[in-house]
Order: structure tokens, then sequence, then C-alpha cells
């Protein structure tokens, strides 16, 4: 076929099929000797759009080459280290842009409204963190919402279907009090430095917040200007509990890692929490349970129900049930400092995009 042909077939400009012939990466099948016209044959397709694909994350040419000569193991990995170089560039280019964003507004000190233990503060980070998600046009889906007092700190986070608050003692008091949502991704990034320092002292600087630590080099947070849900009217909303179940975590965990549905249910009764698949596919396995309140029947997606108890603090989960179109709280047995709302599945609304999310 013609080079234009070969172009509208391959995503792939005439120009572009002429600059990856001279350079090696996709020659023509033929070249007329006379008129220098250059043909392609339909068996080139396939290589030609996956070099397309691959120029369109930004690889280099030279790793194009390597990739298109590779086998599929060592192109997958070629892949995946492009990847994360791309991500660890992205990660220093946020980084700078908040420094200069700082700055912008001139040598302002920032408002100091905590400090905390380094590695409390990253562990509460990763555990809220869980219940983010990327959403197209919802940023805040993706970030934590921080409130600062001088009794504590608050940090919750959101994906409509979880809402995972965790509480924070700090370790001197604020100069004054504070909330603001901050860049998820940044706190990600900086909970690796964060969990180092045996002190970080939180400050309020325009645009963002500043992780300062003692022998370590400042972290900037981006603050987001779009409203937090208003996730303290949803709590106040919630119905009174009907069942009350403390469970072991290790136990109830091992039980959802290995069970073969993407649904679970959870059938409380006297004594025991026995999970199983939705309309009894799969034999349930009981687990030993104290239990207060009504037996009940409710139901999850795993990927709710699995990182709401995953985060769960101490040896043992408590469940607080309400009605299945009612969040169910999730905590630790004896520490109520971080608690999970998990969404459940109605039976006749199973989907996710058919549910009522937390916020």
């Amino acid at each position: 076929m013609s080079i234009g042909v070969f172009a509208r077939r391959s995503g792939l400009t005439s120009s572009a099929l002429r600059f990856y012939a001279d350079s090696g990466l996709l020659s023509p099948a033929d070249v007329d000797p006379v008129t220098g016209y250059r043909y392609y044959a339909a068996n080139q397709l396939e290589r030609a759009t996956t070099l397309r694909r691959l120029r369109e994350i930004s690889m280099p040419l030279a790793t194009v080459e390597a990739v298109l000569a590779a086998g599929v193991d060592e192109a997958a990995r070629l892949l995946d280290a492009h990847v994360a170089r791309i991500e660890a560039d992205a990660a220093a280019v946020r980084r700078k842009a908040a420094v200069i964003k700082s700055a912008l507004g001139g040598d302002v000190p920032g408002l100091l409204i905590a400090t905390l233990k380094g590695p409390v503060l990253a562990s509460a980070v990763e555990q809220v963190l869980t219940a983010t998600t990327y959403e197209p046009g919802m940023a805040v889906l993706a970030a934590v919402h921080v409130e600062a007092s001088d009794e504590a700190v608050v940090l919750t986070a959101t994906d409509r279907y979880r809402l995972s608050t965790r509480t924070l003692v700090p370790a001197r008091p604020a100069e004054q009090t504070w909330a603001g949502t901050v860049d998820g991704n940044d706190l990600r990034t900086a909970a690796s430095e964060v969990r180092r320092s045996p002190l970080v002292r939180i400050e309020v600087v325009p645009h963002g917040i500043r992780l300062r630590m003692p022998e370590r080099n400042d972290r900037h947070c981006r603050t987001l200007p779009e409203d937090f849900p208003d996730h303290r009217s949803m709590w106040e909303s919630l119905d009174d509990v009907t069942t009350r179940v403390t469970v072991s975590k290790d136990r109830l965990l091992r039980v959802l890692e290995e069970h073969p549905d993407e649904h679970v249910v959870l059938h409380v009764t006297d004594r025991h929490v026995n999970v199983l698949a939705p309309n009894d596919a799969h034999p349930a396995i009981a687990l030993p349970a104290d239990v207060t309140g009504e037996a009940r029947r409710i139901r999850f997606e795993m990927t709710t129900l699995h990182p709401a108890v995953s985060t769960a603090i101490g040896p043992d989960v408590m469940l607080d049930l309400r009605r299945n179109d009612q969040p169910t709280t999730i905590r630790s047995a004896d520490r109520g400092d971080l608690t999970t709302l998990a969404m459940p599945v109605t039976r006749d609304h199973p989907t996710r995009e058919r549910r009522r999310g937390t916020s």
C-alpha cells in the first residue's frame, strides 16, 4: 500500500513514517527506484501501531527501538521502567511547583498548625489514602481533608463509597485552627520522608502546606480550591446502630483474601459472622464473633470492605451495622482514632453506579 494509505491505517502521518524510515525503526517494504515512492506491507501495521503508541507515551526513540526488538517480558520491563521515570519526574515537578507557588507570595513565614510525630503522621496518611480514587473533574476524591486544632489533627478522605478518618494528638499545641484539602499524591510522595523524621511541623503557606523536618528538606504539598464533601453532616444524619460485631481482624482478612467472588455477604448471627458469596454460591465460612443486636445479612463489594478492614488498628475489628442503605462503621475494637465508613450494596442495586455513596 502507498505511504498515504498506510499512514491512515496506522494512525501515523506520512512525515512521521519518513522520519521512522530514516531512523531505521520502520523501513518501507519497497521503494520505487525511479519515483522514490515508498510502499508498505499489511504485516507492518502491527509494528507501526505499536511504534505510534510508544511515542504517544513520550518514550525516547532509543527505548522504542529496544522495546520493538525485545521479547514480551523484556518489553514489559522497559515499559514499566519508562512509566516509573515519568512518574518520578512528575512528582519532582509538582514539588518544585509547590515551592515556586509558596515563593510567589514573598518570604512569608508559615503558620504553624500542628507538630506531629513523623512515623505516626506517615501511617495516618497512608491509611486514609486507601479511601481515595481518581475521578476526572473531582480532584477532592484523591485528596485528604486536614483539620487542625489545639486538641487534634483530623485527616479525612473519601471515594464516595468509603470514608476514612484518622484523629491524631499533636505533640505540641498549634498556633490556631485551620482546615484545608491537601493533594493526595503530594502527601503520598512525602510520606516516606516524613516517616524518617521524629517530629514534623505542619505549616500553612500560600497555596499549600509545608512539612518541616529537622535535618531534612522541607516538603511542600498543594492545597486544592474545591470544597471537600460535607462529611460532618453525613455523620450526623446516620441512623442508630442496629447490630454491633467484634471479630478478629486477621481471621476476617484471611477469609476475605481467599474469597472467590467480587462481592461478599456477611451473615451475622448471635455468635458468628458467616462470610459467603451472593446467592450462597460458595460454602459459608463461620468466624467466632461477639454480637449485640439483631441478626443481619449485609453485602459489600470486596474493593470496599477489604481496605476498610485491613487498615483498622489493633487485633480486633468492630463493625457497626445500620440499614442496608446506610454505611457501616468499621474501626478498631479498642481504639477509635481510625474510623472508616463503608457503603454496602443493596440486593436490588448490586452495581456501584446505582448505589448511594457516602458523600
